[in-house]
């Protein structure tokens, strides 16, 4: 006979999807620990540590093949930060490795130089600056692929409405690409094409392009007749006062983090003025909540396994922050003189436990997609497949939220 205690745990194996809030704070305290450090050695635990968990727990929507993108753009930002180093002075250290010519500049752009010696401790001080952009790229692409984007959109808080509309929009620009990059190849595959390189960019970019605009089309006529971008009336009075709390609540975060930062600011500047203004400003957002007038179908609900995505995030950046902060010495590697980059075990420890929902969140739901590909490759086998009954699978597919 099960228990209570037992039947918990089975549906929350149960698989699904998570909120993606969840997954966004997750991303973001990785992407706060790569920003606290230039060490080769954690930065490249931490892409280790974001991509197994998306390997772990994509799924294969559009938005999750995304994920090779930002990480070609990743290797491309660490190449083009080297490549700059190299060309706009270089021979900072006395590890010469190219002694290119230098071509003399007028006096106007003293300062500057190009080309000239090119030392090991530039070429490394390059890299390990790209080697960090280039994790939180990785971290924020990571995010993307977990995180579904209208749905994203449907949990924004409603006094950040259009600002969520924004920026959701925005970041869904690469999943849109891909998406569209991938049904054009499928497309000339099934007639035939199989062209490369550049002969076969120019039959990809024009398909490309027009598909995408056609689903942006798509996407708003569908966000237009359901009644996105429509507000209630407000007295001015309350517009007036939402309007002055937020702006005076952001002053007052603004002021309170930097008297926080500061020490040598007075006392009633850090922490009381942070929270007055925290206070103020969600004082603005209830109200400016109130003139938005949406419903949310079927709203996302945050469990015990969005915990525990969010909370290994947080707590892999906040125990990386600690860690630095009582061994500063491997922040970021010496470049005069050369040394090896140092990790120690708390660091690893520190990082690892962003690893988490790769094994303690429930896996990602099959789609009809993949659950048709099952059935090919078990009639292939020749197996007998059975009926595939998808519970609630993704809304993954849709063209704009409810």
């Amino acid at each position: 006979m099960s228990t209570p205690v037992a039947d918990r745990w089975h549906v929350y194996w149960l698989p699904r999807t998570l909120h993606p809030f969840a997954w966004w704070v997750w991303a973001l305290g990785l992407a706060t620990a790569a920003s606290r450090t230039t060490n080769p050695l954690l930065l490249g635990l931490i892409i280790a540590v974001a991509t197994t968990v998306v390997v772990a727990r994509r799924t294969d929507a559009p938005w999750a093949l995304a994920f090779r993108l930002y990480c070609i753009v990743a290797a491309f930002v660490v190449l083009m930060r080297v490549f700059f180093r190299v060309v706009f002075g270089g021979g900072e250290g006395v590890h010469i490795l190219l002694n290119l010519p230098e071509i003399p500049l007028p006096a106007w752009a003293a300062g500057i130089r190009l080309l000239g010696p090119v030392t090991a401790e530039a070429l490394l001080g390059g890299f390990y600056d790209g080697l960090r952009l280039a994790t939180m790229i990785v971290c924020i692409g990571a995010a993307n692929a977990l995180a579904n984007p209208k749905r994203l959109l449907k949990s924004v808080p409603s006094a950040l409405y259009e600002v969520g509309t924004a920026v959701v929009v925005a970041i869904s620009v690469f999943p849109q690409l891909a998406e569209s990059v991938l049904r054009v190849r499928r497309a000339r595959s099934l007639r035939g094409g199989s062209g490369k390189g550049l002969h076969a960019l120019k039959g990809i970019v024009i398909p490309v392009l027009e598909d995408a605009l056609d689903r942006s089309l798509m996407l708003a006529s569908a966000m237009d007749s359901r009644g996105y971008g429509r507000s209630a009336h407000v007295p001015p009075r309350a517009r007036l006062l939402a309007g002055s709390c937020t702006i005076l609540g952001l002053v007052g975060v603004c002021v309170g983090i930097y008297g926080v930062l500061d020490g040598t600011t007075p006392r009633y500047l850090g922490m009381p003025m942070l929270a007055l203004g925290l206070g103020l400003a969600a004082v603005g957002f209830a109200v400016t909540g109130r003139r938005v007038q949406r419903s949310r179908y079927r709203p996302d609900r945050w469990g015990l396994a969005e915990l525990v995505a969010a909370g290994s995030g947080a707590a892999a950046g906040v125990a990386v922050y600690l860690t630095l902060a009582v061994d500063p010495s491997n922040i970021n590697p010496s470049l005069s003189p050369l040394q090896w980059p140092q990790l120690s075990g708390a660091m690893v420890v520190a990082v690892l436990l962003g690893a988490v929902p790769a094994f303690a969140t429930p896996p990602a739901p099959l789609t009809l997609d993949a659950l048709r590909r099952a059935r090919d490759r078990h009639t292939a086998s020749g197996d007998t497949p059975g009926r595939p009954m998808p519970g609630r699978g993704t809304d993954d597919h849709e063209e704009a939220p409810a």
